[in-house]
């Protein structure tokens, strides 16, 4: 198995698009109000790895992070904590341990970048795995061109 598919597999535009896009209520928090423009995820690739021993058991499952983006878009790791638990500790760690290379462009608020504390998810998905149940985050391709674009990633 090689070590792309060992990566967590979900689409990284709606990682962030869950991330910070409509943060209405509990999405900032804790480091004043919600600013003008939203950090925006500049990670090409997840940083977040499927632990070998679930990912051979094709485990799924959704971990919350609680992740603190100073004002020049770096996670404060220490601050980092899972907000909703998966069931499976490799997985909380794993999106724990991922999280710390995670980067973006800092979120700003009159043009000035500001800390902002996020809900982060990270959503672990097997390739051969059925979807879980009301699972909207991976949707398998209808076309021929729409599975070519996946397979490029």
């Amino acid at each position: 198995m090689s070590m792309k598919s060992m990566m967590l597999v979900a689409a990284a535009a709606g990682l962030a698009a869950a991330a910070c896009k409509g943060a209405e209520g509990d999405q900032f928090s804790g480091v004043g109000p919600r600013p003008d423009v939203l950090p925006v995820m500049l990670n090409k690739e997840l940083p977040f790895k499927y632990p070998p021993s679930l990912y051979s058991k094709k485990v799924q499952a959704n971990v919350t992070l609680r992740v603190y983006i100073d004002k020049e878009g770096q996670i404060v790791a220490e601050s980092t904590h899972v907000a909703e638990s998966s069931g499976y500790a490799a997985l909380d760690s794993a999106a724990v341990r991922g999280s710390n290379d995670l980067r973006f462009i800092p979120a700003k608020t009159r043009d000035q970048p500001v800390p902002v504390s996020i809900l982060f998810p990270v959503y672990f998905r097997h390739p051969e795995a059925p979807p879980l149940p009301g699972d909207t985050v991976l949707k398998k391709p209808d076309s021929g061109a729409a599975a070519a674009g996946q397979q490029s990633q």
